[in-house]
């Protein structure tokens, strides 16, 4: 059986890939010196932490949540859109944070299948807290991982491109079924290419049906989007 996709390892191996395992004392250096300045020039939200007393290992830029959730089709979504209660330990983590650092945490965000924002699920939320400059600080995680073909089940929604490299094939799989000499009595690449243009084109309209009656979108576009419909 397949193992199932933990994101927070997935979030530690994009960040290792820009960042060595040695290096993440620095974004402490980094994140004291000018972070908080900065997040607050910019009006955006911005926590106020004990540098001495956190954790490198659990600080995410960004563009490693971008990534990730990109790739596996998830909504990086403040917490007001959680639809689901946070469970005990969620909250319980939350408060050992405050103790901890002697503060009162803010504009906290959630990792999640989009349907989580919507239903009560149980399938790998990550609950974050910003901490200026684009770095958010991982407060706890819970649920399910989520399943181990995912990344490759979301794939087409990806981008154009994936999403037409796949109607291609599933056209040129449908045209290998239809019977040969189905519409003369000599097979030819002639014929096989015309069949292929209009299943082609029968699969292409059906993919735009589903995807603007259910207001479908390419996961660039909705990993950070609080619409259903974005």
């Amino acid at each position: 059986m397949l193992k199932r996709t933990d994101i927070e390892i997935r979030l530690q191996r994009e960040r290792s890939r820009a960042l060595r395992e040695k290096a993440l004392t620095h974004l402490l250096e980094e994140l004291q010196i000018g972070a908080r300045e900065k997040g607050q020039q910019a009006g955006l939200p911005v926590n106020s932490f004990d540098f001495d007393r956190l954790d490198p290992s659990r600080i995410y830029h960004l563009r490693h949540i971008r990534k990730i959730c990109i790739d596996y089709r998830l909504r990086f979504l403040d917490l007001a859109f959680f639809k689901p209660s946070l469970p005990r330990e969620a909250t319980a983590a939350i408060e050992a944070l405050e103790a901890h650092h002697a503060t009162r945490l803010e504009h906290l965000k959630i990792i999640a299948p989009s349907r989580l924002f919507k239903l009560e699920d149980q399938d790998d939320p990550l609950l974050f807290v910003p901490m200026g400059n684009d770095y958010f600080y991982l407060v706890h995680k819970w649920g399910n991982d989520l399943h181990p073909l995912r990344r490759l089940l979301v794939w087409p929604f990806k981008s154009l491109p994936n999403l037409l490299l796949l109607l291609v094939l599933l056209s040129y799989l449908a045209t290998l079924l239809i019977p040969g000499g189905l519409f003369s009595k000599h097979n030819s690449a002639a014929e096989f290419g015309i069949l292929f243009f209009f299943t082609f084109k029968a699969v292409v309209a059906v993919v735009l049906f589903y995807g603007i009656a259910l207001g479908k979108n390419f996961n660039p576009a909705i990993w950070d989007s609080k619409y259903y419909n974005a």
